[in-house]
């Protein structure tokens, strides 16, 4: 079976949903873009036309239409799109076997709020049975006695009601659908034309009293569509048409037929409501959409990576080589060393780079929303769910997705996250829909991910699909060279911010920065800058050695291990002599005489493997 859809758009999660809401309907849906081009087909539509969606790209969809038909439906719809008014119109269309159905199409535009058309939505249904019924009916005008057999028969193929009416206001004729239509009872005899028009609608009376009046009076066709208050069913709509019977140069009756149309006009409705919950979702990403531009926007994408170094041009280099493939990315450093803006760089440098590029912080969301944050949620998932929510899988949709500090991930959240990598699918939290994905994963962190696995925190599985192509950052102790040109348009770039003018640095301050050891990196190295230009008072820009003596003091010699030359090699020494355990009184913190949080830190910055200590 055929399946609809938008043509030439991805599909979403609520136009799944819509499809599944007019996929239903009896009547054929279809909508236009303002320009009268045809972009999407119900499952019906296709089904009759015996076409895929593949098949209707590009479609010229008059090439099924009768030959004889073509001219006056595109002049009809010419017509509509340039007054913008609502079309109603027939035509036969090629069904899949090869024959013709008469259809009756509608279109209706939707306005902006500046009176613009934004779309054109339209249905068709099959009237063909109802065709051969009318063509009966006026064949029969002058033996109505005689056919009222082929009347019925007519009406109940076609599902209608017909009647007849003459210039004094009194129906002669109504089909016994026509009772059933209008709620009355075939055995009080037909109607009154005042007394059925009091089923109609209050606002729509005088509307179809007046329509009637001008047929008589100008001999032409009734077409109207009208409400009716049903006593049985309630609110019901319908749809008229008739042609006049003219003898001697007079309208002597007129023999129409009715149309339920109620469930074709539900549908349009219901329609029009999704179409405006996806305007409304769209605006809504849309908006997520330039905050996030906006923000990529607003960072120099080699801000803190600036240098000469080998060891950062390495970097770049391989960057660049796999920046325009799709290959998952690893990249692995200490904290300030610009993880983030690599990534930034491959996707800018991808063919994705005109899409989104969407982070998270894996570390700062508590584990109980992690699940939510990455594959959204559905209404009433948990408590607090009062809405469904996108997650960043969906907003990042053909961009890319960041993913910092993916050691902390919890072990559930990275059974979820292996899958969408190997199957490119997801359902939400408390959803039951599966959603595919395009997207691209870089994941950063400043972990011993070998370590982890090896301590079961985090899965080897899940390490080797992310670890396609490792980019690993060095510190900026180890490319010192770059500090000078870091340094220069740190200071260039906040005393402008600061309104001051610096015209030299000192030839001792920037000594002394390529000493430091640097435990922040560059993030470190720019908010000392920073500081120093908030404080400083003339053109030469120093920096205060006593903001970085405790950084000194931590990369000395200390404690039981002061024969040590390294920072590292005192934390290793330490946890060979605790065989790895780090708190406690006879921990390696207490060893060093620092903290045992502190000490965590440093493993982890320093990608020391404390497990490896264990059996010392």
């Amino acid at each position: 079976m055929a399946q609809s859809g938008f043509v030439n758009d991805q599909s979403t999660a609520t136009e799944d949903a819509l499809r599944r809401a007019v996929d239903t309907t009896p009547a054929f849906i279809h909508t236009a873009r303002p320009d009268g081009y045809l972009d999407y087909f119900n499952r019906g539509w296709l089904d009759f036309l015996g076409k895929s969606l593949e098949d209707v790209c590009g479609w010229r969809w008059t090439e099924s239409v009768h030959p004889e038909d073509v001219a006056a439906l595109v002049q009809k719809w010419h017509a509509a799109l340039a007054s913008g008014e609502p079309l109603e119109v027939e035509a036969r269309v090629r069904r899949a076997d090869g024959s013709y159905r008469a259809l009756l199409h509608r279109n209706v535009p939707l306005h902006d709020e500046q009176g613009k058309i934004v779309k054109w939505f339209g249905s068709s249904i099959d009237i063909e049975d109802r065709k051969c019924a009318e063509e009966q009916l006026r064949r029969s005008a002058q033996e109505l006695q005689r056919s009222e057999f082929y009347l019925r028969e007519g009406e109940r193929l076609a599902h209608m009601g017909s009647w007849s009416l003459r210039p004094d206001g009194t129906f002669d004729y109504w089909s016994p659908e026509t009772f059933v239509l209008f709620g009355f009872d075939p055995s009080e005899g037909i109607p009154t034309l005042p007394k059925w028009l009091t089923v109609l609608h209050p606002d729509d009376r005088d509307l179809v009293a007046k329509t009637l009046e001008r047929i008589f009076r100008e001999n032409v066709r009734i077409d109207v569509t009208y409400r009716v208050d049903h006593p049985k069913q309630g609110k019901r709509i319908m749809h008229s048409t008739g042609e006049p019977v003219v003898e001697d140069g007079k309208v002597t009756r007129l023999i129409g037929n009715t149309l339920d149309i109620t469930e074709q006009e539900n549908a349009i409705r219901e329609l029009n409501k999704a179409v405006g919950e996806i305007r409304a979702l769209k605006d809504e990403l849309y908006k997520e959409n330039i905050v996030l531009r906006h923000e990529i926007g607003s960072t120099s994408m080699f801000e803190e990576v600036l240098g000469t170094s080998s060891a950062l041009q390495n970097v770049l280099a391989l960057a660049a080589k796999v920046a325009p493939t799709d290959s998952s990315v690893l990249i692995a450093g200490e904290t300030g060393t610009g993880k983030e803006l690599i990534a930034r760089a491959i996707h800018k440098r991808s063919k994705r780079g005109e899409r989104s590029f969407v982070g998270v912080n894996c570390a700062a969301i508590p584990s109980s929303l992690i699940m939510s944050e990455l594959f959204g949620h559905e209404k009433g998932a948990f408590t607090g769910a009062v809405q469904r929510r996108l997650g960043r899988f969906e907003l990042a949709e053909g961009g890319t997705l960041f993913l910092d500090e993916v050691g902390d991930l919890p072990l559930e959240t990275q059974i979820a996250l292996l899958r969408v990598l190997q199957e490119r699918e997801f359902e939400r939290v408390g959803g039951t829909e599966m959603l595919r994905c395009d997207v691209r994963m870089i994941a950063a962190t400043n972990r011993d991910l070998h370590s982890a696995i090896a301590a079961g925190s985090f899965r080897s599985d899940l390490f080797y699909r992310l670890n396609v192509f490792p980019i690993e950052l060095p510190p900026l102790r180890e490319r010192k060279e770059d500090i000078p040109i870091l340094v220069n348009y740190f200071v260039n770039r906040y005393a402008q911010r600061a309104g001051k003018k610096i015209d030299t640095i000192r030839k001792k301050s920037i000594e002394a920065l390529q000493e430091y050891s640097w435990p922040g990196n560059v993030r470190e190295l720019q908010n000392i800058i920073e500081r120093s230009l908030i404080i400083v008072d003339t053109n030469e820009f120093s920096v205060d050695k006593n903001w970085l003596s405790h950084e000194f003091q931590s990369s000395r010699r200390v404690g039981p291990a002061s024969g040590i030359s390294t920072e590292q090699e005192q934390i290793e020494a330490a946890l060979a002599q605790t065989k790895g355990k780090v708190s406690g009184r006879q921990g390696a913190a207490a060893i060093l005489g620092i903290p045992a949080s502190t000490l965590e830190s440093k493993i982890r910055t320093l990608r020391i493997n404390k497990h490896a200590y264990k059996g010392a």
